[in-house]
């Protein structure tokens, strides 16, 4: 399938801020209070990708495996950066490595494994496909471990009298808190399924629309975006594994006492 590929002049971008911007007004007309941040968001939008687009030219046209991985540890750092900013709770400096393990691990993996032997991506660094599926398996673990944390540590909190209770009558702190460690799952899991169950019919993913505005046939767009969901399904799957399993051994003692 070929066609011709619309791009978009500085005039029509400037014409879809005039709609947004005729939004938010609206909204503040109507004293929702919520257009601060709505410019905030859609300036730092802005800046970031204008940002990234002119660094992705230089990687780009300068492909190298050390410019490549760069890129990637940059978008880890930035990532685990956001989970410590996103979890409402303390998080003591044996947690932080937790989560940070957790994402490191947890999506490397993932990423190894999709690259080398399913994509087999030649050269390896090859950064117009390393960086955008790392950035799409990194930013999908960040929001999974995000709320797995959240829910983890909020359902120790408010469950913290039975899971004492299950202690005292001799269970393994696995044991004590099974219930929720079940609800982080489900939390960090569920819009991913939710996506998934919604793709092909409700909406079209992004990576696929991509390639379909591109030029693309849906028939070879479709494979990469299977390919690509799996990847980030079994990324967030890992990383939440990984840092549920560490983190038992950081909110409990020797002793099996509760330390939150």
């Amino acid at each position: 399938m070929t066609g011709k590929i619309i791009e978009l002049s500085f005039l029509r971008l400037f014409i879809a801020y005039v709609f947004l911007f005729a939004l938010i007004s609206l909204l503040s007309f109507r004293r929702i209070k919520r257009e601060r941040e709505l410019l905030y968001a859609m300036l730092r939008m802005t800046l970031q990708l204008v940002f990234a687009a002119y660094v992705l030219v230089f990687i780009f046209k300068n492909a190298s495996p050390f410019y490549t991985v760069f890129a990637v540890v940059f978008m880890e750092v930035f990532a685990i950066r956001n989970i410590y900013k996103r979890v409402r709770f303390p998080l003591n400096p044996p947690l932080r490595k937790t989560i940070a393990l957790s994402m490191g691990l947890g999506s490397s993996i993932s990423l190894i494994f999709f690259i080398f032997f399913v994509i087999g991506v030649t050269p390896w660094y090859e950064p117009r496909y390393i960086i955008p599926i790392s950035g799409m398996i990194i930013g999908n673990s960040m929001t999974g471990i995000s709320l797995g944390v959240f829910k983890l540590l909020e359902g120790l909190t408010t469950e913290k009298e039975s899971v004492e209770a299950a202690l005292m009558l001799g269970a393994t702190p696995e044991t004590a808190s099974r219930s929720v460690v079940h609800s982080a799952f489900d939390a960090a899991l569920l819009p991913m399924i939710n996506n998934m169950m919604g793709m092909g019919i409700v909406f079209l993913p992004g990576l696929m629309s991509g390639q379909i505005l591109a030029g693309a046939s849906p028939l070879v767009s479709i494979r990469y975006q299977l390919v690509i969901m799996l990847a980030i399904t079994g990324s967030v799957i890992l990383t939440v594994l990984i840092f549920i399993r560490l983190a038992l051994k950081n909110l409990f003692n020797q002793a099996a006492q509760p330390l939150f």
